[in-house]
């Protein structure tokens, strides 16, 4: 925590008038501010301000006096000792009010030849453009491991007799980076009241209380990581480049020099297990799962949109390690749109931060259409690698139909799983699970019998699939891998009835 008070002092010497503090944690800011304060020679004399309870000492000495922002101001303007002011509401009162964005712009400028500072703490990051010029705006980050740890042994400190193991108090703490230091200290408090100690079980309770404050955000939505490789059917080659992959985020690819991965595109034809991929990924790589909701990113006020993106990208930063999912990622930021520039300035916003993002957030994006994702995304810097999902080849589908048996409880060796997947041939993994599925349906209504392969090959007879609905759409997506602009995710050939699709070149 010393970090940002040694900044806050230097910026009282250098005779900052106007320091802006963004951040949802009043009172962490100000404990910033009052270190800093006592650390000056000679130490400042610290106020609060709110309005609720107007003006008193930041320490809690003495009485609050109740005064308006008028009058406030005019205090602070007359003020010729070494005073910081810190100013909680101002966001609340500038939004509506032009004489309040002049005062506190007059008064700023009033101040530049005493030691007197104003520091407003605000949770938005939409400072009026009048005050933009006039301040220092500083950002504070979510609390490290290491403060959380601190708050940790605080709290650790009053109950002797609960003990912690290191290993699993380092734990604990990680699972706890991504919170803010009162929503921390209430996950810790609340695992060693429901449990009477922390254990490993109290690591699983406080990412219960991270998962809660991500879905509370709306855009963000935290996946559990239980999928593995064994869930997901075919694409040997993503699936070796994802292993060779996995321990460049340790501590020891670091020190060799080796950058964290950035990410990968996955594109291709719907159904073909996109989404499972991505949340395969993470339980591969025992890592949180955050899925960007990039449809609500968007707001309905000026500047809210790319607020809400710059929320994402620090959350998933703080909580890195971490996968972070963008689904169908051509929906919300494909070309053109009459939306006042804002998709362009959300588009750009993201790019800049997957070009300049120092945590190891590895990004995995998913898109049906190719077409309409501009360029520029997909060049490389910003993504590892653009892994082409294709229809499953005869092995793939075997494994896929294994897969989905084995999901049902059931025994693939009791089935001709070769000829379910000779049956469904053209077929993405998604209609392969149909099939399947349509077969219970019908065997369960046929007094509750077992189904059998000849179900499955009826129902699968039965599935138009996509390959020949769509045939010109999917000869479409499908250019892109024999062109060579992306990767095939699996290893052979595909051999379909398509001598029709008739592309089965791979990388």
């Amino acid at each position: 925590m010393a970090v940002l008070s040694d900044q806050l002092e230097v910026f009282f010497r250098s005779r900052c008038t106007l320091i802006i503090i963004v951040t949802p944690e009043e009172e962490r800011a100000l404990e910033e501010v009052k270190l800093a304060c006592k650390q000056s020679q000679p130490a400042r004399r610290c106020l609060r301000w709110d309005v609720g309870l107007g003006l008193r000492n930041a320490s809690g000495e003495g009485p609050a006096v109740e005064k308006d922002t008028k009058t406030l101001f005019e205090e602070i303007r007359k003020s010729s000792g070494r005073d910081v002011y810190v100013l909680h509401d101002m966001h609340d009162l500038w939004t509506n009010s032009f004489q309040i964005k002049r005062l506190i712009r007059s008064v700023a400028q009033d101040l530049r030849n005493s030691m007197t500072t104003i520091v407003i703490t605000t949770p938005t990051n939409q400072i009026p453009p009048e005050l933009e010029d006039e301040a220092t705006i500083i950002d504070l980050s979510l609390p490290e491991e290491s403060q959380l740890d601190k708050l940790l042994g605080q709290i650790l400190a009053g109950i002797p007799e609960a003990k912690i193991a290191t290993a699993t108090r380092r734990r604990i703490v990680q699972a706890a980076v991504g919170l803010t230091e009162s929503q921390a200290r209430r996950a810790f408090s609340e695992a060693l009241v429901s449990d009477g100690k922390l254990s490993e079980e109290s690591i699983s309770f406080v990412m219960s209380q991270k998962q809660q404050v991500i879905r509370q955000s709306d855009f963000l939505e935290f996946f559990s990581s239980d999928e593995t490789l064994d869930n997901v059917g075919g694409f040997a080659v993503l699936k070796d480049w994802l292993r060779e992959r996995e321990p460049a985020f340790s501590k020891s690819a670091a020190e060799y020099g080796l950058p964290a991965p950035k990410g990968v595109v996955l594109l291709g034809i719907p159904g073909t297990g996109k989404s499972l991929t991505a949340k395969m990924i993470g339980g591969l790589w025992k890592m949180p799962l955050l899925r960007l909701d990039v449809g609500a990113i968007f707001g309905q006020f000026l500047g809210q949109s790319e607020e809400r993106l710059r929320k994402a990208t620090k959350l998933a930063e703080t909580v890195a390690p971490c996968v972070l999912w963008i689904d169908e990622l051509e929906k919300a930021l494909a070309q053109g749109g009459l939306d006042g520039g804002t998709t362009t300035r959300v588009f750009g916003s993201l790019l800049s931060w997957m070009q300049d993002k120092k945590a190891p957030v590895f990004i995995v994006a998913t898109a049906n259409d190719v077409s309409r994702l501009p360029p520029e995304l997909l060049r490389r810097g910003r993504f590892d690698e653009i892994f082409f999902l294709d229809l499953p080849n005869d092995s793939e589908r075997e494994e896929i139909v294994k897969v989905h048996l084995r999901k049902r409880r059931r025994n693939p060796s009791d089935f001709n799983v070769t000829n379910i997947a000779a049956t469904c041939e053209d077929f993405v993994g998604a209609e392969i699970e149909q099939a399947i599925t349509d077969a219970m349906y019908s065997a369960f209504n046929d007094n509750q019998r077992e189904f059998t392969t000849d179900d499955i090959i009826s129902s699968a007879v039965r599935l138009v699939p996509l390959a020949r609905s769509q045939r010109e759409r999917i000869l479409e997506l499908r250019s892109w891998l024999a062109e060579g602009r992306a990767l095939s995710a699996s290893a052979q050939p595909k051999k379909t009835r398509a001598g029709r699709l008739e592309i089965n070149k791979t990388n």
